[in-house]
């Protein structure tokens, strides 16, 4: 992931981020400047209208090649990554995400939505961050 500029001065790399509203700044002087102004702080709504509608499946999870489990270091990568972030904002995606998590046959859910080009292009991204 590399550094943005900075969404207040302009002239110089990103280190930070806002709290509230994420924008992309370089120091405590244009954390302050931007301060001025009121951002807006985004949030995620709490209440998510598939919980509470299925039970989620509890399912033991077996993999025959360890190698296929992803490191600390690459989940820490994904957890990062700004694109994922705003991958993972697309309600379609969430919906996906969750028709699998909470499937019978996740195996087979996850073959149908990598049919379609939202979780296909969202999983890329996910592998492409990992192999870094």
């Amino acid at each position: 992931m590399a550094p943005r500029q900075c969404q207040v001065c302009t002239e110089a790399l990103s280190k930070y981020k806002c709290p509230s509203c994420y924008i992309p700044y370089c120091s405590l002087a244009c954390f302050k400047r931007h301060k001025e102004t009121p951002c807006i702080k985004i949030t995620i709504p709490m209440e998510n209208p598939m919980i509470g509608q299925e039970e989620f499946t509890r399912r033991t999870l077996s993999v025959e090649d360890p190698s296929e489990i992803i490191q600390h270091a690459q989940l820490k990568s994904v957890a990062a990554s700004n694109e994922i972030r705003d991958a993972l904002m697309d309600e379609d995606l969430q919906r996906l995400i969750f028709k699998i998590d909470s499937s019978e046959d996740a195996e087979s859910e996850l073959d149908k939505a990598m049919e379609g080009d939202t979780f296909r292009i969202f999983a890329d991204k996910v592998l492409s961050t990992i192999d870094r």
